[in-house]
């Protein structure tokens, strides 16, 4: 590339840089990339999850909001700004007011009017496009923002991982047929694509839950890391998903005409799946083989919370080799919350005999039994893993202390009210399109695109005259990128045990010059040289602490705040020479004369 790129070049000092850094780690840090923020001076706890910028994360922060901006106006996106604190009414309108529940920030104002602090802005970008526009002519358009969203995460963590204030880009797609939400869904995605190759991001794109955004299709972009909060698969055969979102291959039915009738045995002492298993191969072994795990059907009492804090009972029953995933089961039943049922729910259903729930006493075959107040308790909602079909026989409880049944068969003993995708996934699991087993990884959620379709537009009464001068219902597309986020995911995945190390196209300067020794000489050379790098356009931070702040100190710094370059004018001057460092390099050592020109030289090329 030329040095054109290089045109708006500064210099900024140590001795006067509002910074300063830490050899220690905080105490609440947790990984590396909130460790190391921290100590380096980019950010500052405020309170949990809430952090102040200072002026090396600014500058960082600037850098990943232009590569962002950039491509979101190469697809035709136009930039809009609204505010953060939001009246209550549209939210209610789409219903999202009660379904964010105990996630979303509400105040009231002095008047007491209801308020709340956006998390996302579906409604009042679909209130902007219905208050501006009213004919299809005036469609497709594209409006983004890049803002800051509130949210009140239950528990926060790793630093602005998971936060409770974070900038996120949130831009929406608007046009009157599917086709059109197509084509913007498309190159929304090509920029993401675009924005996360720029930013030095390895990402993969996966099938996701839309959960409380609601809509169609919806696909993540996952930066790879041992930190992630998302758990993701994917196939030798190109298949990746969320694991929330992936769907079981569903066996065939099994013939049942020879099954034998359903049986109770005692099987005392046996709360457990592998205590049930040991004993039905002692007492009852079968003829073809042991049994196991995967022969029992596993009933678990889960309460679902509902964002108005009502709780409702309901069993899973999946095979007893599997164990509930919270986090499947919450983006299926979404806006519900699960949580494990207490002994005060166990106590509202004297039906359910911990360590020994059958399904005959679930679903559409549970009777109403008499609570403890004398009134009729209805029989609880049952789902099914989708791997319980019809024909399969099972060992499960026979809903009485110290029994199970045998050779309960599924579509003949006992149904369910439907079927949940609740069971953990597992290496090796195959592939819902059959491109071979599952591998299972976790990543940071770096951005999420959703086709929203005509959810919003519908509450809002979002419409246009078509072609043929008839109402049609705007769809919609939501895409996020979070900004602050891209930045910890940066740090996270650039640093070693010494600091951070940025890439060129993100770090707050280019070049770290260090001033090491004491003769004025030195400083002199030093300033010439970061002077003539700024009018190169190179960024500099320069070193300039004199007295008691030795070289040794100055290299620890340069190598925690992680510039790409580190450029040393020390003792080796007196010979005319400077030394020039990649972060994570081997130094190299140039004539003063010629130092500028090798050092933009390299920047540009690291810019490439």
């Amino acid at each position: 590339m030329s040095s054109a790129r290089l045109t708006q070049g500064d210099v900024l000092r140590m001795s006067s840089l509002f910074v300063r850094t830490l050899r220690e780690d905080p105490a609440e840090a947790e990984v590396a990339s909130h460790k190391l923020l921290v100590r380096a001076g980019y950010i500052r706890r405020a309170a949990p999850g809430i952090y102040s910028w200072l002026p090396l994360g600014l500058r960082v922060l600037a850098k990943i909001e232009a590569i962002v901006r950039e491509e979101m106006v190469a697809i035709g996106g136009q930039e809009v700004h609204f505010p953060a604190l939001l009246p209550r009414e549209p939210y209610e309108a789409t219903g999202r007011w009660e379904e964010y529940g105990a996630g979303l920030f509400r105040l009231k104002d002095r008047k007491d009017a209801d308020y709340l602090l956006a998390p996302t802005h579906e409604e009042m970008f679909a209130l902007l496009v219905k208050d501006l526009y009213s004919s299809y002519k005036d469609l497709p358009v594209t409006l983004f923002q890049i803002q800051t969203k509130y949210r009140d995460e239950a528990r926060p963590r790793a630093g602005l991982i998971r936060g409770r204030e974070f900038i996120m880009k949130d831009s929406y797609s608007f046009d009157v047929k599917d086709e059109g939400l197509d084509v913007s869904y498309q190159k929304h995605r090509e920029a993401y694509e675009k924005i996360f190759t720029r930013l030095g991001l390895e990402y993969v794109i996966v099938s996701a839950m839309s959960g409380a955004m609601g809509g169609s299709r919806s696909e993540e972009f996952l930066s790879p890391s041992p930190i992630g909060e998302d758990t993701f698969v994917r196939s030798a055969g190109g298949y990746a998903a969320n694991v929330e979102a992936v769907v079981t291959p569903v066996p065939a039915a099994v013939p049942y005409d020879d099954a034998p009738a359903a049986h109770v045995e005692d099987t005392p002492d046996t709360p457990t799946i592998a205590t049930l298993v040991d004993v039905a191969n002692a007492k009852f072994p079968r003829p073809d083989r042991a049994w196991t795990a995967a022969d029992t059907l596993k009933n678990v009492v889960l309460a679902l919370v509902q964002p108005d804090g009502t709780r409702e009972l309901v069993v899973v029953g999946l095979p007893g080799d599997r164990e509930v995933d919270l986090k499947r089961i919450e983006a299926a039943l979404t806006p519900a919350e699960p949580e494990a049922a207490t002994e005060e729910d166990f106590k509202k259903f004297p039906q359910l005999v911990k360590g020994y729930i059958g399904p005959q006493a679930l679903g559409p075959q549970g009777e109403q039994v008499e609570g403890e107040d004398g009134e009729k308790v209805p029989a609880i909602r049952y789902l099914l893993d989708p791997r319980v079909v019809p024909g399969t026989r099972w060992i499960t409880g026979a809903n009485e202390p110290g029994k199970h049944v045998f050779d309960l068969v599924a579509g003949r003993d006992f149904t369910a009210d439907g079927t949940v995708e609740a069971a953990e996934v597992r290496a090796g699991d195959l592939a819902p399109d059959g491109s071979g087993p599952l591998e299972l990884a976790r990543g940071i959620e770096m951005g999420h695109i959703f086709q929203l379709g005509r959810k919003y537009a519908e509450a809002l009464g979002l419409v246009v005259l078509d072609e043929n001068g008839k109402q049609a219902v705007v769809t919609m597309g939501s895409y996020g990128v979070g900004v602050t986020r891209a930045l910890a995911a940066l740090a996270e995945a650039n640093h070693d045990e010494r600091g951070l190390a940025w890439p060129a196209h993100v770090a707050p300067v280019h070049v770290h010059l260090v001033a090491a020794g004491t003769d004025a000489a030195i400083f002199e050379a030093a300033e010439k040289i970061a002077e003539e790098l700024a009018a190169r356009g190179v960024e500099v931070l320069y070193d300039d602490r004199a007295g008691k702040t030795s070289p040794g100190v100055k290299f620890k710094d340069a190598e925690l705040l992680g510039a790409p370059l580190v450029v040393t004018v020390g003792k080796s001057l007196a010979d005319g020479v400077v030394e020039v460092r990649p972060r994570a390099g081997e130094a190299e050592h140039f004539p003063v004369d010629g130092i500028v020109d090798a050092v933009a030289e390299r920047v540009e090329a690291l810019l490439a």
